[in-house]
């Protein structure tokens, strides 16, 4: 059975890591089929629009995509792109792994994290922002909802639940901030009485930041609101050799959206090193969305035996090999097995 998914390759180094990730997608054979749809500065210089209506219409279409990072130019528009697209298809779960591989600049060893974040409300919503006449003062509306609240942190034991983790824990400020971070940590706390199978407990994020630091094996899975969220799963990725292996998942129920997190990185675009790695996990999670959980196990497998040999790599993991070197090596190891 053939799946067919909106493909976007993004701007700067993204059109050479999509290729080689859709090089090694082709490889296992797992019947996917693309539509290739534009966003960012490639689609404003054929369209004249950031993000085209002909690019959304094939997202609500196939209901999955795979994106490149893409650039969002400086001036009016959008404020991001890739929030944009969030509260365009209401993908509300941000889903960020964070595991060990070898050969990287890691600082610890047998890392497997997964912070789960809010991703449409919280601090990032556009509502309430102002800024006086003498720009003296700048204010902004932080709006969580019960609503909100309950899906994300549901989400994230039911994912703990599939995968067979333990652990959930829930990472808020409510000590400070009592109605907004406060009705997060109550609604975790009450849905977590309905998983009893699973140990929750929660962090405030001041002092979750310093564990993570400190003795981050504690951890499993983490949920948490949009803003707290966006800098955790930034410091995770800092303990697993940065953002060249940081994939994430943009989920909810009409459509999600698989990228890497890092940017577009327009000082080595058309030179051939880009690092496709962080891609190639966002589009394992795909296949994991796909219900191809074993395909997106071989892609990981296969990435870890790369990295291992030290095959071909990519100068940022001490190389001398190029992209397609690089590419190559992980294709004969997903052919191999």
């Amino acid at each position: 059975m053939s799946k067919t998914i909106a493909v976007i390759r993004g701007d700067g180094i993204g059109p050479e890591i999509m290729d080689a990730v859709l090089r090694v997608l082709d490889a296992l054979d797992v019947g996917l089929e693309y539509e290739f749809v534009e966003a960012g500065m490639a689609a404003q210089q054929h369209t004249g629009e950031l993000l085209p209506q002909a690019t959304i219409d094939a997202i609500a279409r196939h209901r999955i995509a795979l994106k490149g990072p893409l650039t969002t130019p400086i001036g009016g528009g959008f404020s991001s792109l890739n929030v944009e697209l969030r509260k365009r298809f209401d993908l509300y779960a941000n889903v960020r792994p964070a595991i060990t591989f070898p050969g990287t600049k890691a600082r610890y060893e047998n890392i497997d994290i997964i912070t789960v974040r809010e991703n449409t409300e919280g601090a990032y919503g556009s509502e309430g922002q102002t800024l006086s006449e003498d720009g003296e003062v700048a204010q902004s509306l932080i709006r969580n909802t019960r609503h909100g609240c309950q899906r994300i942190v549901r989400y994230a034991f039911e994912m703990a639940r599939s995968q067979g983790r333990r652990k959930v824990t829930a990472v808020h400020k409510a000590n400070i901030m009592k109605t907004t971070s406060g009705l997060f940590l109550k609604t975790a706390r009450d849905i977590a009485r309905e998983y009893e199978d699973i140990t929750f407990n929660e962090m405030i994020v001041d002092n979750t930041c310093m564990q993570l630091v400190m003795n981050p094996h504690q951890f499993d899975v983490i949920v948490t609101t949009n803003l707290f969220g966006d800098i955790i799963s930034d410091l995770c990725a800092g303990l697993v050799g940065g953002l060249g292996l940081a994939p994430g998942a943009n989920i909810g129920e009409g459509a999600a959206i698989f990228e890497a997190v890092h940017g577009s990185a327009p000082d080595i675009a058309g030179k051939g090193v880009a690092n496709p790695c962080a891609l190639l996990l966002g589009a394992a999670q795909m296949l994991g969305h796909l219900g191809m959980e074993d395909r997106a196990r071989h892609v990981r497998e296969a990435i870890r035996a790369t990295l291992t040999a030290g095959d071909r790599l990519t100068p940022d993991l001490g190389g001398q090999g190029t992209t397609t070197t690089f590419t190559d090596a992980l294709i004969e190891r997903v052919r191999g097995g």
